[in-house]
């Protein structure tokens, strides 16, 4: 009885500490490194571009930046859901081709030391990512959308940020008057915004990397809130070169941010995704994702240093 006792002691022992080395792997694995950006200055006003593509005009908003030392207008997109700053491999060895010595590319490291400027706002940083992505940079056409990176919630971390989607602009500022600002959460770099659809109380991440969708859920809650016998919308998506299936049906719903309410007249569910992001999704008790589809008409502001949101 006493050997079985012991027995059972040290699997319990293994237990705690599988389940205690799990707990901080996670950790690591998905807390922000350090934000290393040094911002000055403010950009107030700045014009937001679109890309299409297939039948959807919004999938990506594009926010135009200068690199220094370098006299032309590229693009990085602006992205909430990813919690830093990276340049894209390919779009930055073209750049440093033709502008030599203006850009020193850490291979080794995948990093960079660079600085960009939206408007008035210097962006510096002497460890940039670099994701091996990209394009090469088409320099005969000045009209080419030359997206060189994507800008991370570590700017959001530095400045509010006014998304003005009814007039198509993008500031972002030191101070504003925080006049009926709402709660949210900021986690890890995540921006977690409260809502409420037919009285249930959700949280929903902003996710402005899948721009052209009003809300993306988990099948469940799709299959609830869109319109039965409803045609059926099938796309093929990607995320980091990652093939996903996309499915979308119209809705009817309204959902509530703070004192507005708005329309909810599209929900979709997306397939593909690995069963980690799944369970990470479920950890964080998040119900779903937001774009910016929903707020095409309106202003969001966010200051995710306070935390706290409003929707205009």
């Amino acid at each position: 009885m006493k050997l079985f006792k012991k027995i059972a002691f040290v699997f319990l022992i293994i237990i705690v500490l599988f389940c205690l080395g799990g707990y901080f792997y996670f950790q690591k694995k998905f807390t922000p490194p350090e934000n290393y950006l040094k911002v000055s200055g403010i950009a107030e006003n700045i014009p937001i571009k679109w890309i299409s593509s297939n039948e959807n005009p919004h999938s990506a908003l594009l926010l135009p930046i200068e690199i220094k030392g370098i006299n032309r207008t590229f693009y990085m997109q602006f992205d909430s859901g990813s919690p830093v700053t990276v340049f894209y491999k390919k779009s930055l060895e073209s750049i440093a081709e033709k502008f030599q010595n203006q850009l020193k590319i850490d291979n080794e490291n995948s990093s960079i030391y660079s600085a960009f400027k939206i408007g008035k706002m210097n962006v510096a940083s002497n460890d940039f990512g670099i994701l091996d992505y990209g394009e090469k940079i088409n320099f005969d056409n000045p009209n080419a959308e030359n997206i060189i990176g994507t800008i991370g919630t570590d700017l959001l971390e530095k400045r509010i940020t006014v998304l003005d989607f009814k007039n198509s602009q993008c500031s972002f500022i030191e101070k504003i008057k925080e006049d009926d600002f709402a709660n949210f959460e900021f986690k890890k770099r995540k921006i977690l915004i409260p809502s409420v659809i037919e009285n249930e109380n959700l949280k929903l991440l902003y996710d402005s990397g899948t721009s052209g969708y009003e809300l993306i859920t988990t099948k469940e809650i799709w299959q609830q809130y869109r319109n039965k016998n409803s045609a059926i919308k099938t796309e093929k998506g990607n995320s980091w070169g990652n093939t996903l299936s996309v499915y979308s049906a119209s809705a009817k719903k309204k959902i509530q941010f703070g004192k507005v309410t708005l329309n909810l007249s599209e929900v979709t569910h997306i397939e593909g995704t690995s069963d980690l992001q799944k369970f990470l999704m479920k950890r964080s008790g998040m119900q779903g994702m937001i774009g910016n589809k929903l707020f095409l008409n309106h202003k969001l502001i966010l200051d995710c240093r306070n935390e706290k949101f409003k929707l205009e």
